[in-house]
């Protein structure tokens, strides 16, 4: 499994963006869970949004709530992160990560790194006030 993180940047406070990630697996795609998380410098990382492809169910951290939107393209194996209303804090290296599950497990939104097989690269989002 593969992970290509794309769409950070640059930002005034208020701005918008909307990183992806592309997973290139063979496998029927439905059986991932798959998360963002996010890490400043100095800090260690933390959990952002996750989505499970099979329920489409998500969970995202009180920090942003209502501001970001995680949701999956089946068709284009990606996933996204819809930011807005941007503040200084969400400066970070963002990072999508993924993990195989089984059906039965399709309500399980899982919120710690060390539940993720799977790590794209990182890409840098900065919001300047």
């Amino acid at each position: 499994v593969q992970l290509q993180a794309s769409g950070g940047g640059l930002v005034q406070a208020g701005g918008s963006l909307r990183p992806s990630c592309e997973v290139s697996e063979r496998t029927f795609i439905k059986a991932f869970v798959l998360g963002w998380f996010r890490q400043a410098p100095g800090k260690e990382r933390e959990f952002v949004a996750a989505i499970n492809w099979y329920s489409g169910r998500t969970v995202d951290t009180d920090s942003v709530k209502g501001r970001f939107t995680i949701s999956a393209d089946n068709a284009k194996k990606t996933v996204s992160l819809q930011m807005n209303n941007l503040e200084p804090e969400d400066t970070a290296v963002y990072y999508c990560a993924a993990d195989v599950r089984k059906y039965s497990e399709r309500n399980y939104l899982p919120t710690y790194p060390s539940e993720y097989s799977y790590w794209g690269q990182g890409t840098q989002v900065t919001v300047s006030s």
